[in-house]
């Protein structure tokens, strides 16, 4: 076998858990074979560059064999080759991710507890008794 399905290669490569999933990132104009534009029925062959976005980050991959069975990951590496440029690329986003500071961490407070919403509302003026309220006696 020298030619095999680019959502099968994806799927056998372990970059998607199924082969639907292959095929929705790559009508989605998120997997590129030799800089075009891919359909999932495209053949991919050992030689052929493979960039796909995954997230924010897009990895660039040169195909090294072909297998139509999903194997260990181990095996599976054996499958490609990610170029230098995007190991750099990968590297320095891992790296930018560790050092900026998680938004979540940036939050002072989190959601007001009863209390703190009851002494916001005393600010503002509204009190229990001004609320609106269904019942027939007013």
């Amino acid at each position: 076998m020298d030619k095999l399905r680019i959502d099968k290669w994806l799927w056998a490569a372990r970059f998607y858990k199924t082969r639907s999933l292959a095929v929705e990132e790559i009508d989605k104009g998120r997997v590129r074979v030799n800089d075009l534009e891919a359909k999932p029925s495209r053949e991919v062959k050992a030689g052929d560059r493979v960039a796909l976005r995954q997230g924010t980050l897009t990895r660039t991959l040169v195909v090294r064999g072909i297998s139509s069975q999903r194997g260990p990951a181990p095996v599976a590496q054996q499958l490609y080759e990610e170029t230098e440029e995007s190991l750099a690329r990968k590297a320095q986003a891992t790296e930018h991710r560790h050092l900026t500071s998680d938004p979540a961490s940036s939050l002072e407070h989190g959601r007001p507890t009863k209390r703190d919403r009851r002494s916001l509302d005393k600010a503002n003026g509204k009190d229990w008794d001004s609320r609106w309220s269904a019942s027939v006696e007013r």
